[in-house]
């Protein structure tokens, strides 16, 4: 299970003061949010139109702009889908993605709007968006225009945007809705971006931004693929209670033990409310399309997205590892349909459907 190489718990605790808006003397924002989990109605999902021949390569880059134009597509027939795009491209890009998708001009480096746009949040009667201040995954890639993305697709969905210390992405914590998160170490808990920040530290942080009580630490690994590791190639909650997580068969694969490491925590983990988790596996494909294979290649089911009325779910050409992928998602998720689709030039670059999208929650 390879991802993107280099391409070039805290208490919540409300009071009236507290929902009011007050503020403590650090200055500190103290009011209640909460994260919903992913199958809560979305308004829309957030994608970008950002991958360029400096970071792609020529070869790849045209089946990588298809692959988005397909996944958006998809989307699109479930919920309204919103993509930045620069405004050197749009017109490629409406060719490309087609009349259903709405395209909004702006600054970009990369697609990866799962970690450069802001994280959704609930509470107070309204709505805001966690700006996690993405920089580059430590500083390994550009993201001058990038670091810009979540303020302004907060202030393009009419919400405000609010500040936090860590630095952190969105592919980088994964939330039930109901107070517990998954986190990778080797994400969050990283010199390249959060140095001398403990558990501890996170979790005084995180909880009262995105509503958590309970967070469930997965080591992760550093240092194998851009992100370091990050959760929504891991694991994944569907629905509160139960937990899909990624398994590498592979003794040879850097991310066989860790993974059989996370089974072990997670197999004996509870969450928020005392429940014990379930734990369900999706196994790699034994193989893939020969195309766009690559030691790069993200061969993995657990970065599905979930929308209104469906699944959004990579197959990789492996026909026993996609049907055995679609089933488990589709005992999963009863009420909505499991679309599975052909992302081999994204993939090819380590990254997934989860990786592409945001959602935003419905509005108050």
């Amino acid at each position: 299970m390879l991802r993107r190489q280099f391409l070039r718990s805290g208490t919540v605790v409300v009071g009236a003061a507290l929902a009011a808006g007050c503020t403590d003397p650090a200055g500190k924002d103290q009011r209640s949010w909460r994260m919903p989990d992913e199958g809560y109605p979305h308004k829309r999902t957030w994608m970008a139109f950002g991958a360029s021949e400096a970071i792609w390569g020529a070869a790849l880059l045209p089946e990588v702009r298809r692959n988005l134009a397909t996944i958006a597509r998809t989307i699109a027939q479930f919920e309204p889908v919103t993509m930045l795009v620069r405004a050197e491209d749009h017109d490629l890009a409406r060719e490309i993605v087609g009349p259903t998708v709405e395209l909004v001009e702006a600054p970009l480096d990369d697609l990866w709007m799962r970690d450069t746009g802001p994280v959704f949040v609930k509470g107070n009667g309204t709505m805001a968006g966690v700006n996690l201040n993405f920089n580059g995954w430590g500083e390994k890639q550009d993201f001058d225009h990038d670091a810009g993305v979540a303020d302004f697709v907060a202030a393009r969905a009419g919400v405000e945007a609010l500040p936090t210390d860590l630095v952190l992405e969105g592919g980088g914590v994964e939330v039930d809705g109901e107070g517990t998160a998954l986190i990778t170490e080797s994400c969050v808990l990283n010199e390249n971006r959060n140095p001398g920040w403990s558990k501890a530290d996170v979790e005084a942080e995180l909880g009262p931004l995105l509503g958590l009580d309970k967070i469930i630490w997965l080591p992760g690994i550093k240092g194998k693929d851009i992100t370091d590791g990050h959760t929504d190639f891991y694991a994944r909650f569907a629905p509160p209670g139960m937990v899909l997580a990624g398994f590498d068969p592979d003794p040879a694969s850097w991310d066989h033990e860790v993974t059989k490491r996370h089974l072990d925590i997670l197999k004996t983990a509870t969450d928020a409310n005392g429940r014990k988790l379930e734990v369900l596996v999706l196994e790699a494909p034994s193989f893939v399309r020969p195309e766009f294979e690559s030691d790069d290649f993200a061969a993995g089911y657990i970065n599905f997205y979930v929308c209104n009325g469906a699944v959004i779910a990579p197959e990789f050409g492996d026909p026993a590892a996609d049907t055995a992928a679609r089933q488990k998602l589709e005992q999963l998720f009863p009420s909505r349909q499991v679309v599975q689709i052909n992302i081999d030039a994204i993939a090819a670059g380590g990254g997934g459907i989860h990786c592409a999208t945001q959602q935003e929650p419905v509005h108050y």
